[in-house]
């Protein structure tokens, strides 16, 4: 009766953990940024980009304690299409070479045909705050 109470336990634990991991920001890690913007633009969203790289604290951070938030992921999932791409490996070179990204974070904000509307640097402790930052954000758009 002890092993499966454990058993159930550590059952039941990992589900929570696996079910927090879903609440979060889903982004888009492995598809061409064309691809992504044609998603967005289908859903009537902007596209909100990650320009990361993996030696960056501040990406590292965004990563493990900001977008896995469900508050994150309700606002995010909801308002963009969103998509991460690495500097320095693959799609994110050109990524970073054509919007000029120099430094990380970097969080573009893309129209449907790739145009930048918006750019944020640098993370957030919280999600609400990182919120509040790119809600700021679209606010200047076609201002």
């Amino acid at each position: 009766m002890k092993k499966f109470l454990m058993v159930a336990l550590f059952a039941l634990m990992g589900a929570t953990v696996l079910k927090a991991q879903n609440n979060g920001v889903k982004f888009i890690e492995d598809k061409p940024l064309s691809d992504v913007l044609a998603q967005a633009g289908k859903a009537n969203k902007y596209a909100f980009v990650d320009v990361y790289a993996t030696w960056c604290g501040p990406c590292k951070y965004m990563t493990s304690q900001v977008f896995p938030q469900a508050a994150a992921g309700d606002y995010f999932n909801k308002t963009f299409v969103n998509a991460k791409y690495d500097a320095e490996k693959g799609e994110g070179v050109t990524v970073a070479k054509t919007y000029r990204v120099t430094a990380y974070p970097t969080f573009l904000i893309l129209n449907s045909k790739g145009e930048e509307v918006g750019r944020l640097l640098g993370g957030a402790k919280t999600p609400e705050d990182f919120i509040a930052r790119v809600k700021a954000e679209l606010e200047n758009i076609g201002k």
